[in-house]
């Protein structure tokens, strides 16, 4: 096993499983091949992200960003064809609009549809191309969302929402990345295929997260307000983790583990 990729998740999988981690995208077919022959890896983890600072550079450099998330996946997916391995893509389900006043969560089947930005678009992009291989090659598709743990990690929401002092009031399905990884085992014992939404079952409320927060460090300040208020271009949604439930993995909800994240978060 192999994973491709240098940020929080990457690192958190190889920590894991105790495997190799190579953190350059492959940059063309002939060096992914390449990779492959020489390590001749069984799983390849593809965690493809864009190597700049945050989604909104990726405005500014669309080319470093289609490199990074959509091309060099595209690469992965046909080196492991050719190589017989099977590839995992650690995408992101952030890739859709939400209507919070239907309130149904977005399944599988759902039509990425959040085009505002070009770091979504690209995300679209891998996203899309391996999942129309998955049905004739062993491609597993892993749909993140905002990541938490409590390991800090610049990455890591928590990180985010205590450094930013604002939290919208719009709930959001997020990764528990300790639920995360056993989910992730618990697809590959099973040899599964597809796409899934890994996210845990709930939504998270951010100012409920940082109230939490407070508990331990009363100081700190913050403030609630609406998405509209923040007026930023982002997408907000909950995923249906409906899928992943019914292939015999039980995913515990946010609110039942998020306290003892926070907890371990400020101990760490």
């Amino acid at each position: 096993m192999i994973v491709f990729g240098r940020g929080m998740v990457a690192c958190r999988i190889k920590e894991e499983f105790c495997c190799r981690q190579i953190k350059e995208q492959p940059r063309s077919l002939d060096s992914a091949c390449r990779l492959l022959k020489r390590y001749k890896p069984a799983v390849v983890i593809n965690c493809a992200d864009y190597s700049g600072k945050n989604a909104d550079d990726c405005e500014r450099d669309k080319g470093l960003a289609l490199g990074d998330i959509v091309f060099s996946t595209i690469m992965l997916a046909e080196a492991c064809i050719r190589n017989k391995a099977k590839l995992v893509h650690v995408g992101s389900g952030c890739l859709f609009h939400f209507d919070y006043k239907e309130g149904r969560p977005i399944d599988e089947s759902s039509k990425p549809n959040f085009f505002d930005l070009f770091y979504n678009r690209a995300m679209i992009y891998a996203d899309s191309a391996v999942n129309v291989l998955a049905p004739q090659f062993d491609i597993l598709v892993l749909r993140i969302r905002l990541p938490i743990d409590s390991i800090p990690h610049e990455r890591n929401l928590l990180t985010k929402l205590i450094k930013f002092r604002k939290a919208i009031k719009e709930p959001n399905s997020v990764t528990h990345m300790p639920d995360f990884i056993r989910a992730f085992k618990h697809l590959l014992r099973i040899k599964a295929r597809g796409v899934y939404n890994v996210v845990n079952s709930g939504a998270l409320y951010y100012p409920g997260v940082l109230e939490i927060y407070k508990q331990y460090k009363p100081a700190y300040t913050y403030k609630a307000l609406s998405f509209k208020e923040l007026g930023i271009t982002r997408t907000n949604l909950i995923l249906s983790n409906k899928k992943l439930i019914k292939s015999g993995f039980k995913m515990p909800d946010i609110n039942e583990v998020i306290e003892e994240c926070v907890e371990k978060y400020v101990k760490y």
